[in-house]
C-alpha cells in the first residue's frame, strides 16, 4: 500500500496528539488546597523585604529587649522573696527549734535571712534599668536602621 506525503503527515499527526493525551496530566485543586500550596511555596520563595516585613522586624526587636530585661528582673525578684520569706518563717514560727536552733537564734538567723531576701528584692528594679539600657545599646543600630528604611 503506497501512501503519500499528505496521508503520513495526518497518521503522524493522530499518533501525536494520542501520545500527549496519555502523557499530560490535568488536576484542578480546590480553593483550600490552592491557598496551602501558596502558603508552602511561600516558604521556598527568596524573601522580600515589605515596610510590613520591616514593622514586624522592628517591633521584635524592642519586644526582645524588654522581655529580657522583664524575666531577668522576675526571676530575681522572685527568688528574693523567696528568701525573705523563709527569713520570716524563722523568725516568726519555732522552724528555728525544729532544726536545731536553740533560743533565740533561729529569730536573728531568721532576721538576717529576711533582710538578705528584702536586699535582692530590692536590686530587682535596678536590675531591669540595667539590662534594659544595655539591650537597647546592643540593638540600637538595628533599631535606628529599620526606621530609617521605614520613614523614608
Amino acid at each position: 500500500m503506497d501512501m503519500n506525503v499528505n496521508d503520513k503527515n495526518i497518521i503522524n499527526d493522530a499518533v501525536t496528539k494520542n501520545n500527549a493525551s496519555k502523557e499530560s496530566f490535568n488536576y484542578t485543586y480546590s480553593a483550600q488546597q490552592q491557598e496551602e500550596v501558596e502558603a508552602i511555596r511561600k516558604k521556598y520563595l527568596p524573601t522580600q523585604d515589605t515596610p510590613e516585613d520591616k514593622m514586624e522586624q522592628l517591633r521584635k526587636l524592642d519586644q526582645q529587649v524588654t522581655n529580657k530585661a522583664t524575666m531577668l528582673s522576675i526571676i530575681v525578684g522572685v527568688v528574693g522573696a523567696l528568701v525573705m520569706g523563709t527569713g520570716m518563717s524563722l523568725a516568726m514560727t519555732d522552724i528555728g527549734s525544729y532544726i536545731g536552733m536553740s533560743g533565740n537564734v533561729g529569730l536573728i538567723v531568721g532576721i538576717v535571712i529576711g533582710v538578705i531576701g528584702m536586699a535582692v528584692l530590692g536590686v530587682a528594679y535596678p536590675l531591669y534599668n540595667r539590662t534594659l539600657s544595655v539591650e537597647r545599646e546592643k540593638v540600637a543600630p538595628e533599631i535606628i536602621r529599620l526606621s530609617d528604611e521605614l520613614m523614608k
